[in-house]
């Protein structure tokens, strides 16, 4: 897998991993969400935590990019004054593979902004990192998220019952869908990005 770029400029949002120093504008994100999260973001039921926290948790983040283990971004506004949610591509599902997992500040739900930071990535997935596959997950009961996938093109495989949730011992059903590289048609993502830039500050020609 290639590194996807360290920013990405979408016709509403900026994506880009965090600085230490922006561990408030984080903070500020979740803790205006921790009811809107907790019923499928089994994180949400540490918070809120303490600023310095975050700033581990950034710093952690930053670390896993550069070190191609994990690509952690957060959704910025244009202004990048505000965090509006958080995505990444995460290896954890095999070989040429990656699972994308978002989730919305709850000020800015209902307006397609997950849906339009999850096309910047799938984009970015299958033309810049070159995956096999790229895999959404969500539980049944969440009906914002079963739709991103849906209209990306995505194939529900399986719905795998009382399974972990991805931290602590909490278990739910767990719906699968995937989208793969021969399926993936480039026209509808054309507009999904209007720049990107790589870890060295060039910009990246699609």
């Amino acid at each position: 897998m290639k590194t996807p770029p360290y920013r990405i400029e979408t016709p509403r949002m900026i994506l880009r991993c965090p600085r230490p120093d922006e561990a408030r504008l984080l903070k500020s994100a979740i803790d205006s969400s921790i009811e809107h999260l907790k019923p499928f973001m089994p994180w949400a039921h540490h918070e809120p935590t303490e600023l310095s926290v975050k700033v581990e948790r950034i710093r952690a983040f930053r670390a896993e990019f550069d070190s191609d283990q994990g690509y952690w971004y957060a959704w910025f506004n244009k202004e990048e004054t505000e965090i509006m949610g958080t995505i990444a591509l995460v290896k954890r599902v095999g070989y040429g593979g990656c699972e994308i997992g978002y989730w919305t500040q709850a000020n800015h739900v209902r307006k397609g902004l997950a849906l339009e930071a999850a096309t910047a990535l799938v984009k970015v997935g299958f033309e810049i990192s070159e995956l096999d596959r790229i895999e959404i997950h969500y539980q049944p009961e969440n009906e914002a998220s079963s739709g991103i996938p849906r209209k990306l093109g995505f194939t529900h495989e399986a719905t795998l019952r009382r399974r972990p949730l991805g931290m602590g011992d909490a278990l739910g059903d767990k719906c699968i869908t995937t989208l793969f590289k021969e399926e993936y048609q480039p026209e509808k993502f054309r507009n999904a990005i209007v720049a990107a830039w790589d870890a060295g500050g060039q910009k990246i020609i699609f």
